[in-house]
């Protein structure tokens, strides 16, 4: 289905945002028989996550892995005439991207079905309930009405600017690293948060050197210490080179070639590309949010109440009809919180009376990181634990090796480490972290648990599959 262009009548709902927020509120509004219209930017519905994250990112972690078990396979598993594994980034990219169009593909044919009227083009709100949108191929802007708007544009990652950092725009962020068409031999990921670990990992395992700069001494800081003080290590054992307490003062070089990254301590590092990963930020701009009266905070991101409803700075008065969802919100940066918000605000808005007060929780949501090895995380880290509960809070721990490194020579043994976070005297499950292979499939049944308000003793009470990894945590002494 091609993006309309052409003024419509009237909308029961208008998206703004065809990423994952904003294509599953569409189609669910549609569903209940709503009129519906969805308007994207950019060339290909998805957003971040199908086009530039998740979906590609996990495809390269999947590479990443086969090159390890290639690895394992002859010294450790006896299999013969296994060569060293060499990846060919060059010809698999276009793979990789192939799929990704199918993918862009299929979206658009899920809001044809759904009778979803998707337009092509930016759009900027210049009333309540109208929304101007200027064509992507450079037509007259028109607008269009709706009763109810939802503003769901995503972020993009942030990159310093060259009065901030001489030479920070020859680096290029993690939209930049799926755009590269041969793999870079020596690389500088500037973060320590989960995209940085993410495709420094990726990197490395295929072959890149790998330089990860980050501004204290671990790395994941927002999470649990246990995962912080295995993965930190096991990076540095791996050969990746962990440049503790840096930051960047200058880059030097062109785009394309060698580039000489300057230190804060005074050290330089030569590279063939700067990654940075320092974190990212809503996408607000041109929107006609603040023109509006629409509340931004600090960083930039829609102020919204538990419903999504976008609140109004004093003075304005408080519309019932705008809202925002997905990562222009600020809270819980992850797909299936986008996606789970936007059909939760759509079943609210137009659905049966069962869903009059449906929202999201925003508590125990359980996420992943696709790190070598990968970690699980859902609930209370234990210093957010002790804060809250103080004295009450218990700790159940566990480290191993996963069966799988038993054949694998000791240096090579992935460390796996469970951690269980309980408080009170029923030891009620407030935190579940977890490190090793295979913790990103271990965890969702997990995170069923946390949300049920789980004991300890239901745990116990579960008789282990084994031998697992994910045993051990029905089994913590």
């Amino acid at each position: 289905m091609a993006p309309l262009n052409k003024l419509q009548e009237k909308y029961d709902y208008i998206c703004i945002g065809g990423g994952s927020g904003g294509v599953a509120s569409s189609r669910r509004a549609a569903s209940y028989g709503k009129k519906v219209a969805l308007i994207e930017s950019s060339p290909h519905l998805g957003g971040t996550c199908v086009n530039v994250g998740c979906v590609p990112k996990k495809i390269m972690w999947h590479a990443a892995d086969l090159a390890d078990r290639l690895r394992h396979a002859s010294k450790g598993y006896h299999f013969e005439n296994v060569p060293p594994p060499q990846f060919n980034w060059a010809s698999f990219k276009p793979q990789r991207d192939a799929y990704i169009r199918r993918l862009n593909g299929i979206y658009e044919n899920n809001l044809a079905k759904e009778k979803v009227d998707y337009y092509g083009g930016t759009a900027r709100l210049v009333s309540p309930n109208e929304v101007q949108i200027t064509p992507s191929d450079g037509g007259e802007p028109y607008v269009i009405a709706g009763d109810y708007i939802t503003v769901a544009t995503g972020g993009r990652s942030t990159v310093p600017n060259d009065d901030q950092i001489p030479g920070a725009s020859l680096g290029i962020d993690s939209d930049g690293f799926f755009d590269l068409e041969d793999q870079p031999k020596r690389v500088a990921v500037v973060g320590a948060g989960y995209i940085a670990v993410e495709l420094a990992g990726v990197l490395h395992t295929l072959g890149s050197e790998t330089h990860v700069l980050i501004r204290r001494e671990r790395v994941l800081r927002t999470f649990d210490p246990i995962l912080q003080d295995t993965l930190t290590p096991w990076m540095e054992h791996t050969g990746i080179k962990i440049h503790k307490n840096t930051s960047v003062t200058k880059v030097e070089g062109q785009k394309g070639g060698e580039l000489t990254v300057h230190l804060n301590d005074g050290t330089q590092l030569k590279v063939d590309c700067v990654l940075w990963a320092i974190g990212r930020h809503a996408n607000t701009e041109g929107l006609g949010l603040k023109e509006l009266g629409i509340q931004l905070d600090k960083k930039g991101d829609v102020v919204v109440d538990e419903f999504q409803k976008a609140l109004f700075v004093e003075g304005k008065p408080q519309l019932e009809n705008i809202f925002a969802v997905g990562d222009i919100q600020g809270k819980a940066l992850l797909t299936p919180v986008a996606i789970a918000a936007g059909r939760r605000l759509s079943n609210r808005l137009f659905g049966p009376e069962k869903f009059k007060n449906d929202k999201l929780s925003y508590e125990d949501i359980p996420t992943v990181v696709f790190s070598h090895p990968t970690i699980g995380t859902v609930g209370l880290t234990e210093p957010e634990a002790r804060q809250k509960y103080g004295s009450a809070v218990k700790i159940y721990k566990s480290s191993f090796r996963s069966l799988y490194f038993s054949q694998i020579e000791e240096e090579h043994k992935e460390p796996t480490v469970y951690k269980l976070i309980v408080v009170g005297e029923e030891e009620r499950v407030v935190g579940v972290h977890i490190i090793g292979q295979g913790s990103d499939e271990v965890l969702q049944g997990f995170a069923v648990a946390v949300k049920m308000g789980a004991r300890k003793q239901d745990l116990d009470d579960t008789v282990a599959i084994h031998p697992t990894s994910a045993e051990e945590l029905v089994t913590l002494r």
